[in-house]
């Protein structure tokens, strides 16, 4: 047994079971093999976290393909695969082809646990209070070497003005719950881009890993949202003892850096107001 869980966190493949191009631009798939066949130079891999829009059509065929990738790569490294929903992503093809939306794995003494944060129809996300009163039982028992919580929506504000309505909401409840327990670490996605942060009085490391399908431009200007082409994924590092560790990892490509879309702000209030949090349930 490892003093060290080695995690592969990887996000926002939105995969399209016909191969379609994401944004008419961008093949997903290739872009996940690329993430994949960088990753394979790590030495060594516990875990691989895929946390959510792992489709953008939520059909069977797009999870399929998912699954067709990690398990064997995973498989070969002894590694386990964990998977969470995001707002992309289809309830009934996620279920059919990888099982439960909310699952806890033990590995090593660690525990994961997944946490479904889709709001259907919406591109906001939430942890309802019935799946807080599950997720209190289910962290009732310390688990050996702490538990490692997984959702699409990061419990931490965003940097960029599209992501504003489409943020968790009323993330404090659970934040407060993984503070009382024995959560070490929140692994996330959906915003685009990596982000390394802390939530809560203990300071709990949040990790937004990058996505596979593309990279939002945090630097542009803020009335506008952009993003390019690139690809990532984060290593992450969690010991029995001491600090986390986490490394952003690029999977280059000649096209890298090219404009995938570039959002006036008319565009951004009309996500909002298609998918946003309006402030009611």
């Amino acid at each position: 047994m490892s003093d060290t869980l080695r995690i592969l966190h990887l996000s926002d493949t939105h995969l399209y079971g016909d191969g379609r191009l994401h944004y008419g631009l961008v093949d997903t798939l290739a872009a996940l093999d690329r993430v994949l066949a960088r990753a394979a130079t790590l030495e060594s891999i516990d875990l691989v976290v895929a946390s959510g829009d792992l489709s953008d059509d939520g059909s069977q065929e797009s999870y399929r393909l998912l699954a067709d990738r990690l398990e064997p790569w995973a498989s070969e490294r002894d590694a386990r695969v964990v998977y969470a929903m995001g707002n992309h992503d289809i309830a009934a093809g996620f279920e059919q082809v990888l099982g439960a939306r909310e699952t806890v794995t033990d590995l090593d003494g660690f525990r994961i646990v997944t946490v479904d944060s889709v709001v259907p129809g919406a591109g906001y996300g939430r942890v309802d209070a019935a799946q807080l009163e599950r997720l209190r039982s289910v962290l009732a028992e310390p688990s050996a070497r702490g538990t490692i919580l997984v959702l699409h929506h990061p419990p931490v504000p965003p940097t960029t003005g599209l992501f504003e309505t489409l943020r968790l909401v009323d993330p404090d409840a659970l934040i407060d719950l993984c503070t009382a327990t024995d959560v070490r670490l929140v692994l996330a996605g959906h915003y685009h881009h990596a982000l390394v942060t802390e939530a809560g009085p203990r300071r709990i490391p949040v990790v937004v890993a990058p996505a596979v399908a593309n990279t939002t431009d945090v630097l542009w200007t803020p009335e506008r949202e952009r993003a390019v082409r690139g690809s990532g994924f984060a290593v992450v590092q969690v010991p029995v003892a001491g600090p986390v560790r986490a490394h952003v990892v690029s999977a280059p490509a000649p096209d890298d850096g090219q404009t995938v879309y570039d959002l006036s702000p008319a565009d951004i209030r009309r996500i909002a107001d298609a998918s946003g949090w309006t402030g009611r349930a």
